[in-house]
């Protein structure tokens, strides 16, 4: 067991709550569930570390961020993105590949793409896309060499990956900014076992996209907790300060008994 299980929770006991979270608008939308009598609650959090220090102490936590960052990228991203990408087929787009190190800490995005094409083979340069989310990449990053314990409590995760794996391994026909993607999404969380009040307990300030997300990457961060979640590339690569650079997914359809939902 990971010794992330032996996080206390406020009653002393070794925690056995688990929380999805994923960026919105400056903030994170975040879900916490307990493993065994149902509980949970779903908030807006300023940063990743409110979740992390919640009185719920989440032993297990998926989180929609990139995390390991090496120094040099080859073949066109981590080792994550590129198994990632391999696994989505069609899909791709919505993995963006992260640049070096350096890039992600770039002061401004010209500087960025220079950084990232003095250090990749074949040469390439962050999207906007991506560019837009190291803010919150440099946020999780530093969190994890300031805290070395929570290694054992963040997990990256790709939502597309999850309701993917979730919906049989097949694509959904409809993208999440469509009602019907959306609902199709909410099938696959109810399917997989969220409870029914917390797929229909979005926050305020929290877009319908975001919720779905962190819910997505709560499912993922149950199946770490229960040993049976899917690493994506295995074994995970690691960058220069030993974080792991890996993507988790779910176990799939069969061991979180969703229904699949038609496509295409």
């Amino acid at each position: 067991m990971s010794p992330s299980a032996n996080r206390a929770d406020p009653d002393g006991q070794a925690s056995r709550w688990i929380a999805g979270l994923d960026g919105c608008r400056g903030a994170w939308a975040g879900v916490l569930l307990h493993l065994d009598d149902g509980r949970h609650r779903a908030a807006r959090f300023a940063a990743v570390a409110d979740l992390v220090d919640a009185p719920e102490a989440p032993a297990w936590i998926g989180i929609d961020i990139p995390i390991g960052l090496p120094d040099r990228v080859e073949g066109g991203g981590r080792v994550a993105d590129r198994a990632a990408r391999a696994y989505l087929g069609a899909g791709r787009a919505s993995v963006f590949p992260m640049p070096p190190r350096a890039a992600v800490y770039a002061p401004d995005y010209e500087t960025a793409k220079a950084l990232s094409r003095a250090a990749s083979d074949p040469p390439f340069a962050p999207s906007i896309q991506g560019w837009n989310i190291f803010r919150g990449v440099r946020e999780v990053d530093g969190l994890l060499q300031a805290r070395p314990d929570l290694r054992d409590r963040l997990h990256e995760v790709h939502p597309e990956i999850a309701f993917r794996r979730l919906n049989g391994d097949r694509a959904l026909a409809a993208p999440k900014k469509r009602p019907e993607g959306r609902a199709a999404r909410r099938d696959l969380l109810l399917g997989a076992g969220l409870p029914e009040a917390l797929v229909a307990a979005r926050p305020a300030g929290i877009g319908a996209d975001d919720y779905l997300d962190a819910l997505a990457a709560l499912v993922v961060a149950r199946d770490i907790a229960l040993g049976r979640a899917v690493p994506m590339p295995d074994p995970p690569g690691r960058d220069g300060f030993d974080l792991p650079i890996v993507i988790w997914a779910p176990g799939g359809v069969p061991e979180n008994t969703g229904r699949p939902v038609e496509c295409c």
